[in-house]
């Protein structure tokens, strides 16, 4: 891991922007960060570019320019263009998120924007989004995840995430109970440190909800359309942010208001309404698990809950579905179309070690797909399905657009 062979490219390719560039970094929440920005950015009349990674079903997901997903052939030329770059005076090797990461800046760089959202791919110090200069930062939650990369504890994952700040430049830290370490990095490096809590900070009932920062405030807002109930924290972050950036990017309250309430973001607690209801979620950690697990106990009463799971052969599983099992009755555990996943039969022999519901069923299926129609054809139509794991596991049952569930029995 390392920056020298991006930087390297990059610099051959003479990529910068001539706008400003907000980087998001962090375990869970990149992603509805990223979107509320986009969401709220574009409602108050800019022309936002966002790169966010992995993809759940097509590659062009990455890259929206102006609100609108990028076409396939809009790439193709800046595919071409980090290749020439590659290995003209002397070849650099690149991996597949590096030349990908290179390729989607350079589409972004060329394209008339306002304002470019990056989100970082994994960690945040090596990673290749930050070759670019962000105007402004943004840490998320800190978790426990690619451990093997990043450390083994919050304080040396923190880090590696908090090195995405730059001196004199604003910094917002949303995660509540914030690594020691991303503070100290912050203050060491002279970052203009904006901290949960400190800074700013939301109250809400459950009706509405209000934020308030350093001499701003706003009450009154209605709940993001994104569900769950750490939505509001990663909303509370992109509300700082737009302060932060105030003097360069002016937000309306109304925009503020319009685009949080508009926001779209497939496979985040997002629910198919119909009968069995459709749960999609691609929470694939211990700390995003609880969050799911919170979200679905929020949900209310179900006979039976069925679940498909899917995930990497890297991932600690135990304390995952250890946290969610109490709500699950059958579990549908599936493969992956990749190397790097467990198999659905290991998957199940770590559920079975730490199984304490002596009533709940488990299968193993071929894929995502077949998972999920065994989950239909076993569902009455009161149940509810929750698919979640890997953006492979979301983007299996994704594939052929989003599912509308009709249970067998309701056709009888």
């Amino acid at each position: 891991m390392g920056l020298d062979r991006v930087r390297t490219v990059a610099e051959r390719m003479a990529l910068k922007f001539a706008c400003p560039v907000i980087t998001v970094a962090g375990t869970n929440g990149k992603g509805s960060t990223c979107a509320m920005l986009e969401a709220c950015l574009l409602e108050a009349g800019y022309r936002p570019g966002v790169y966010t990674s992995p993809h759940l079903v097509h590659f062009q997901e990455r890259c929206r320019l102006h609100g609108d997903t990028v076409q396939p052939d809009d790439l193709l030329p800046h595919f071409a263009r980090v290749e020439a770059a590659r290995t003209q005076g002397g070849e650099v090797s690149l991996t597949y998120f590096e030349f990908t990461t290179l390729a989607i800046l350079s589409l972004m760089a060329s394209s008339p924007l306002d304002v470019a959202i990056l989100e970082v791919g994994l960690g945040g110090r090596l990673d290749a989004v930050n070759v670019i200069e962000p105007t402004c930062a943004i840490v998320t939650s800190v978790d426990l995840d690619h451990m093997d990369f990043l450390g083994p504890d919050r304080e040396t994952i923190g880090r590696e995430k908090a090195g995405i700040m730059r001196t004199g430049r604003p910094v917002i830290v949303s995660d509540p109970v914030p690594p020691q370490s991303v503070i100290d990095h912050a203050t060491e490096i002279g970052a203009d440190l904006w901290l949960f809590g400190r800074d700013f900070n939301f109250t809400g009932d459950k009706q509405q909800w209000g934020w308030a920062g350093r001499g701003r405030r706003y009450s009154g807002l209605a709940y993001p359309a994104l569900r769950g109930a750490n939505q509001l924290v990663n909303a509370s972050g992109v509300l700082a942010a737009l302060e932060a950036l105030r003097s360069e990017m002016p937000v309306t309250a109304q925009a503020i208001r319009n685009g949080l309430a508009m926001v779209e973001l497939p496979g985040r607690f997002q629910i198919i309404p119909g009968q069995p209801a459709l749960v999609l979620d691609v929470a694939h950690n211990a700390h995003a698990v609880a969050a799911l697990t919170e979200n679905l106990d929020a949900m209310g009463f179900y006979p039976t809950t069925h679940v498909v799971f899917g995930a990497m052969a890297d991932k600690d599983v135990a304390p995952m579905l250890a946290r969610v099992g109490p709500l699950v009755d059958r579990w549908y555990f599936c493969d992956l179309p990749t190397e790097r996943a467990a198999k659905a039969v290991h998957l199940q022999a770590i559920w079975q070690a730490g199984n304490s519901r002596k009533d709940a069923q488990a299968s193993t299926h071929a894929g995502p797909q077949a998972a999920l129609d065994a989950a239909v054809a076993a569902a009455d139509p009161a149940d509810r399905i929750v698919v979640f794991g890997s953006f492979f596991t979301v983007g299996g049952v994704l594939a052929n657009g989003i599912p509308r569930l009709d249970a067998p029995h309701l056709s009888s």
